[in-house]
């Protein structure tokens, strides 16, 4: 995927922090969510893939 292409957004499925579904896109970065049922907001990234041995 590259910064200025046409990237799908991931979608995460529950709150890291209390499972909850209610997810919804927040702030101005990608990968930036907000959970309505804890209140919360946090960030999904990237980091690359891990080799296999």
């Amino acid at each position: 995927m590259s910064e200025g292409g046409s990237a799908q957004r991931a979608v995460p499925y529950y709150c890291p922090f209390c499972g909850g579904e209610d997810l919804w896109p927040a702030g101005e970065t990608h990968g930036q969510w907000e959970c309505r049922g804890c209140t919360r907001a946090f960030a999904l990234r990237f980091v690359g893939l891990v080799a296999t041995r």
